[in-house]
């Protein structure tokens, strides 16, 4: 709605009910608009995911690399444990670089190409796009947060579950699959999920600081 107040107060309607209406989504370049943020969602997810898993790897590689030292093994010399923490902080800060320009850049590039990019017949169509983007952003990131928390707690729990000795206990056949899925839901619950939600809050807050150049 503060969104929309800015473009009525831009367009000289005062009417932030007419602007909202506006948003059809049956207008194709509308509706590109809408298919974008959809698309945000998705990919911001996929980029989570990815860096813990190249985190992770990291960090394996580095572990073993000290289980390969005899001294470490034999007790007689402490484990290099600052260079796990330098993996796991330089991780997080370079592999997050993109998944934060992401809806930083998205609507802003977005809204200039409708504006300057479109023939004039199509002019003062870019706010009701970029308003689009931010509503289907929205709906979508909040199915798929409230997917990645509950799928991802759920396959995180399964394996607790039957750690507890249901389905056949430790090392059984349910037990390795547990695990694996484990590795997928720590992710989904840990990191992307709870992303998702300050994905969907920074998009907001930058289309509506950024309005006035769609305008």
């Amino acid at each position: 709605a503060a969104y929309f107040e800015i473009v009525a107060e831009g367009t000289g309607t005062h009417d932030i009910l007419y602007e909202m209406n506006q948003v059809i989504l049956g207008n194709p370049l509308i509706f590109v608009g809408g298919l974008i943020g959809a698309a945000l969602v998705f990919f911001f997810a996929s980029l989570a995911i990815r860096a813990v898993g190249s985190a992770a790897g990291e960090m394996v590689q580095e572990v073993r690399n000290q289980f390969a030292d005899g001294k470490i093994m034999a007790g007689e010399k402490e484990p290099d444990y600052a260079s796990c923490v330098t993996i796991a902080t330089q991780s997080a800060l370079k592999q997050m670089v993109l998944p934060a320009l992401l809806p930083i850049l998205t609507p802003i590039v977005f809204g200039l190409i409708y504006r300057y990019a479109l023939p004039d017949a199509f002019q003062g169509i870019a706010p009701y796009a970029v308003g689009g983007l931010i509503m289907v952003a929205t709906i979508v990131g909040i199915l798929m947060a409230n997917f990645l928390n509950n799928g991802g707690g759920a396959w995180d729990n399964a394996k607790k579950y039957i750690e507890e000795g249901h389905h056949g206990g430790k090392k059984s056949p349910a037990h390795a699959a547990a695990v694996v899925g484990d590795t997928v839901g720590d992710p989904f619950k840990d990191t992307a999920g709870p992303s998702i939600h300050v994905l969907v809050k920074l998009l907001s807050t930058i289309c509506l600081v950024t309005a006035v150049l769609y305008l």
